[in-house]
């Protein structure tokens, strides 16, 4: 299917690993003219190889997020946004602190909100935003406290925003994915400390009892980025095997 992306321009954060990695391949690979961000150089190097063409952005999008998309857009502008940061990891339920609060939130809350900020007079008309956020944010699943209400909030900044956005002729819309296994993410981590717990617990708590992959959630992430997906705004489109049946 030709999704109408040819010669599109797309920044995409969190672009070195996982699930960013996978997104920004696939849009690769339906023609985008692609800028890549992450914290790490090397990281974006190895990713870019795969990626003729590609243009880099190293930094912190929390606060480098202007220079980062003002770099990328140059004088074409942006079509498409993809805002892939944040992490899972925090303290047991009931030990957060106002710095743990703070810490979470910027990494998966704030972060995403400054590159949407950034990006919104740079953004083409028919421009998408993307926003991966994570089914902890629609449920109380044993994830941390003050990553589930991040996600949660990104969420609930996602349906609030897709109708001023829509005025502009934009879209936004999250991926609120299950359980992904990447090398060096936590389900690559946790399969090699207790396999079986993990598998007991994909038979108990998922439909299809399987942890996904990024080229899943890629797929996903690059049909709403696409003209295909025009009258979808403001929707948190949950990818996780059932797990929230």
């Amino acid at each position: 299917m030709n999704l109408g992306l040819e010669g599109k321009v797309a920044f995409v954060s969190g672009a070195s690993r996982g699930i960013g990695l996978a997104i920004a391949r696939a849009l690769h690979a339906e023609g985008c003219r692609l800028a890549l961000a992450a914290r790490g150089r090397d990281g974006l190097e190895a990713a870019a190889a795969t990626m003729p063409g590609s243009t880099l952005h190293a930094g912190d999008a929390a606060v480098e997020a202007p220079a980062m998309i003002n770099a990328a857009a140059g004088d074409a502008g942006l079509d498409i946004l993809v805002c892939n940061a944040g992490s899972g990891r925090s303290v047991p339920p009931g030990q957060e602190t106002e710095a743990e609060w703070r810490r979470v939130l910027d990494e998966n809350l704030y972060t995403s909100l400054n590159m949407i900020a950034a990006a919104r007079p740079r953004l083409n008309r028919g421009g998408a935003i993307i926003c991966i956020s994570s089914i902890a944010g629609l449920a109380a699943l044993g994830a941390p406290i003050a990553y589930s209400a991040a996600k949660a909030a990104l969420n609930a900044a996602v349906k609030g925003l897709a109708r001023p956005l829509a005025a502009e002729g934009l879209r936004i819309n999250a991926i609120a994915p299950g359980n992904i296994l990447f090398e060096g993410g936590t389900w690559d981590r946790k399969l090699r400390e207790d396999r079986a717990g993990v598998e007991a617990m994909l038979a108990r708590e998922v439909a299809q009892a399987r942890l996904g992959n990024p080229d899943e959630i890629a797929a996903l992430a690059v049909f709403l980025a696409s003209p295909r997906a025009s009258f979808i705004t403001g929707g948190i489109v949950v990818a996780d095997g059932g797990q929230l049946r």
